[in-house]
């Protein structure tokens, strides 16, 4: 039971950072839009009034507050504060390198982590930029997708936002990897994993406003764009 809360509320007060580039030419633009028209979304009536929901949230709660931590925290202390965290998902990083036979893009994680824990003072500096290491992003949603398994129906999630069935099946995964996952008591990972994705969302906390501004209807402009950025990650 206790694993069931700590998947649900991780679940509930993660935060997916969701960088979106539009683009300028139409004709791309008609494009895309064409290539979505058809989605399957049988859970379209569900996911449009979370959408809403999460929107309201979002606008009136968490980006005023995000302003105002933003205010008080020097960006310094913050991004301190994102590197640290960044340097502990080292293992879901490896892990999905590895189970995708990216062993090059695994090594070069692993002199990451290396560098900017011994030199980067437990990873709150980037100790790895001066030896020109990459991170190398992937987590078991791209895992799946790596291997052929599709998107499946679009979910969204309650503060998360969007996902898709495949990408719900790999937080599962990435739970496990986590390191802060096995801080005891669950209150307290929760916690934990809430301050992390708070901090993140703080370093741009008007990077939602920017984003829906440029939306029609909120909700088919969050799916598409979600969707065709993990087809994108997972491609690459």
């Amino acid at each position: 039971m206790k694993f069931l809360l700590s998947i649900f509320f991780s679940l509930l007060l993660a935060c997916a950072n969701t960088d979106i580039n539009t683009n300028s030419e139409s004709d791309e633009f008609d494009v895309e839009f064409e290539a979505k028209k058809d989605v399957f979304d049988p859970l379209s009536g569900y996911n449009r009034m979370m959408t809403h929901a999460n929107d309201f949230i979002y606008v009136n709660m968490l980006t005023p507050v995000a302003k105002g931590y933003a205010y008080v925290v020097p960006k310094t202390a913050r991004t301190m504060v994102s590197n640290f965290f960044d340097n502990l998902l080292f293992p879901v990083r490896f892990v999905n390198n590895l189970l995708q036979f990216k062993f090059q893009n695994a090594g070069e994680e692993t002199l990451r982590f290396l560098a900017n824990t011994i030199i980067g003072f437990g990873g709150l500096t980037d100790g790895a930029k001066y030896y020109n290491l990459k991170a190398h992003d992937e987590d078991f949603g791209q895992t799946l997708g790596y291997w052929g398994l599709g998107s499946g129906f679009h979910i969204v999630w309650p503060l998360i936002g969007p996902s898709n069935l495949r990408d719900t099946g790999g937080m599962v995964g990435d739970y496990f990897a986590d390191p802060i996952s096995y801080v005891d008591p669950i209150l307290l990972s929760t916690g934990i994993k809430s301050y992390r994705a708070f901090n993140s969302f703080s370093q741009d906390p008007t990077a939602y406003e920017k984003l829906r501004k440029d939306a029609i209807d909120l909700y088919p402009f969050l799916r598409d764009a979600y969707e065709q950025r993990r087809d994108k990650l997972i491609k690459e």
